[in-house]
């Protein structure tokens, strides 16, 4: 059984129809990257399934449990963490409270979250030198590992990754990346929005596309990277082709 499974999915803001009879799957230990232009409905997407809007047709399941009328709240206890595009690290708060606000069991200790945001820097090493510096002090690219660091405080079964490498330098991606196979590696499942398609498809397992609100086509990375008319058209190799 799939981890996640959405099922004719649709979204409207207002008399707008952002999504329309999305389907796709998601299995467990997958990395799975969205990709398509701007306003494709990539972001609609990840927060239709994180419940921060409510979906106008179909269905979402996660784990076998229908999630798509649940609050937000409510979801990110069943086990899935939303990485939202733009970092927003809380500048008054130092690098170590920001990760600490990651933890979504109340019945934990403050010393026990404490200790869990602190083994964060195992992974992050990189930001560990900050771990009482205020988040506004630090560059964007190490805001981005707060903000990954701070999504799996809550120790996720799935993984929302938006817009993870926006407004990064290079080495930066880079970096933010291996970072990304890393939490794969460790058992996360992912489900990857991402502009940059060569990265995305460099760590994902499969890959979906999206255009205007549909899903135009899936398949396996070396697949959908290889084939040069759908690399112009959906996956920012060029100018779209006429079809």
């Amino acid at each position: 059984m799939a981890l996640l499974e959405v099922v004719d999915l649709g979204v409207r803001y207002g008399e707008i129809e952002a999504l329309r009879g999305v389907s796709f799957s998601i299995e467990e230990g997958a990395v799975v990257a969205l990709l398509g232009s701007n306003g494709a409905g990539k972001s609609t997407t990840l927060r239709a399934i994180s419940g921060l809007i409510a979906p106008s047709a179909g269905k979402i399941v996660f784990a076998g449990k229908p999630i798509g009328a649940l609050s937000p709240g409510a979801i990110v206890r069943l086990g899935v963490a939303h990485v939202p595009e733009g970092r927003r690290v809380f500048p008054g708060l130092s690098v170590r409270e920001n990760i600490m606000l990651g933890a979504s069991n109340g019945n934990a200790s403050s010393a026990a979250i404490r200790r869990e945001a602190d083994a964060m820097f195992d992974l992050f090493p990189d930001i560990r030198r900050f771990a009482d510096a205020l988040g506004w002090t630090l560059s964007g690219g190490q805001q981005q590992m707060v903000a990954l660091a701070r999504g799996l405080m809550a120790r996720p079964r799935l993984l929302l990754l938006d817009e993870p490498s926006l407004g990064l330098a290079p080495v930066i991606v880079q970096a933010v990346f291996r970072i990304i196979a890393e939490i794969h590696k460790r058992g996360a499942t992912v489900l990857l929005v991402e502009q940059n398609a060569h990265m995305a498809l460099g760590v994902a397992n499969w890959g979906y596309v999206l255009e205007t609100g549909r899903l135009a086509l899936g398949g396996e990375p070396a697949t959908l990277w290889s084939n040069e008319a759908i690399r112009d058209a959906y996956l920012g190799g060029g100018r779209e082709r006429a079809r």
